[in-house]
């Protein structure tokens, strides 16, 4: 048997094999639910209809996107240590250079050094959110940190790990779709390596898109439904709560928590004007001791039943709960001490914040937990009255334990020709 004759049947068999491939893919193409039906041996074409792949958010604006944007269904937060040495002039560069390719790729455009540049295409409702911790800050002047970019103070239930409650930028990454979210991520991180290095990071999920209908309650690994109380987006609440300032609405709508302050946000300095506040929590949950517990030990412990995540003294998931109203015992059908009620009960209108959660689990026997990202204009009169109550005594802490705590300025949007946080660099 010569070579020759090896590879004359070698070719013979690999032109057999390109013909029936070729026959296979026209025969394929036609007009099946996938072809083009034109038979021309073009690409098949795209069928865009209820594709959530080209849908984007705003990039530019008076606020920054990612919070008073529908949460998406993936999130990714990574949070940047800055290199020793670093200046303002060089945070400066990085903020362009984030900015500039943040914004590339919210709209599906590709940045100038993307080098895998169809992973661009799809934005997904892609959504890049900065926050910036103290010592990022104080590169602008220390006189421009404000009094609340700490830490936030010690609570018995506290176990923080160290390394997961640090850094001087954050990126709050948010989409609904997980390579176009990794893609983005990566691009950012190549953009940060001569400034800063990584300090942590931690991937969120809610339902996939289009799951569930839109504008409903999201679910957290306890099954329960989580955010039932947020402000609506849009609206005169969310304004005044979440942006610190009231809008020209004439007869303003509220919820029926009552009429928010107008002036939450005048503690802000002015660098800050159009952004607001961030405490990200990191909670573990532990699954295993939850499956031990019943549906009534559960729903006893939130307030709420687990189904429709209606309040106990109510039928509906948004019925107003009433913490006065008795069973047929003549015991509370909310218990003082449940989740709703140390979280609600007795605080006034202004005490509210805006949640924006995501699970997280690391695999079968692993780590489970909600990254908790709480929006508001002033942490000290809107998100510290409900931690602190929580703290002393809520029946979910049986199950629940914070691991991570970090706080964040929230800048306001950036211009079309300048970058976040321009105001404070340059303002």
């Amino acid at each position: 048997f010569s070579r020759r004759g090896l590879l004359t049947s070698a070719a013979a068999a690999g032109s057999a094999g390109i013909v029936g491939a070729t026959t296979g893919f026209a025969l394929g193409r036609g007009t099946g639910p996938l072809g083009t039906g034109a038979g021309d041996g073009g690409p098949p074409r795209r069928d865009l209809d209820g594709a959530n792949g080209p849908q984007t958010e705003p990039f530019f604006g008076t606020h920054q996107s990612g919070v008073e944007t529908p949460t998406q269904a993936y999130a990714h937060f990574i949070a940047f240590a800055l290199k020793p040495g670093i200046k303002a002039a060089e945070a400066v560069r990085w903020l362009r250079l984030l900015t500039a390719d943040a914004a590339a790729l919210t709209q599906g455009q590709a940045p100038l050094a993307d080098s895998e540049s169809e992973l661009a295409v799809d934005p997904a409702r892609l959504t890049v959110t900065f926050g910036f911790g103290g010592k990022l800050v104080a590169l602008a002047g220390k006189e421009h940190v404000p009094d609340w970019l700490k830490p936030l103070e010690k609570f018995s239930i506290d176990r923080l790990d160290a390394d997961r409650s640090k850094g001087d930028l954050l990126l709050q990454i948010c989409g609904d779709d997980p390579l176009t979210l990794a893609h983005a991520r990566r691009m950012l991180f190549k953009d940060s390596r001569s400034f800063a290095e990584v300090a942590w990071q931690r991937d969120g999920f809610r339902r996939a898109y289009g799951s569930s209908g839109e504008g409903k309650t999201q679910r957290n690994l306890f099954g329960q439904l989580d955010g039932t109380a947020n402000p609506g987006p849009g609206s005169e609440d969310f304004a005044r709560i979440i942006w610190g300032q009231g809008t020209e609405t004439t007869d303003p709508v509220f919820s029926a928590r009552g009429e928010p302050p107008a002036d939450l946000g005048a503690h802000l300095p002015a660098w800050m004007r159009g952004g607001t506040t961030l405490v990200l929590r990191d909670i573990a949950m532990n699954l295993d001791t939850w499956d031990k517990a019943d549906r009534p030990a559960r729903e006893f412990s939130v307030g709420r039943t687990m189904d429709t995540g209606a309040p106990l003294s109510g039928k509906d998931e948004f019925d107003v709960p009433d913490f006065t109203a008795v069973d047929e015992r003549g015991l509370t059908k909310i218990s003082q001490v449940a989740h709703i009620a140390r979280a609600r009960d007795g605080l006034g209108p202004e005490v509210q914040i805006h949640r924006r959660t995501f699970n997280y689990e690391t695999g079968a026997g692993g780590d489970s937990g909600l990254l908790f990202a709480s929006f508001q204009a002033d942490i000290e009169r809107q998100f510290l009255p409900i931690q602190r109550r929580l703290a002393e005594v809520d029946l979910l802490n049986e199950w629940t334990t914070p691991i991570g705590s970090t706080v964040w300025a929230i800048p306001p949007g950036a211009t079309e020709d300048g970058y976040v946080g321009q105001e404070l660099f340059e303002g």
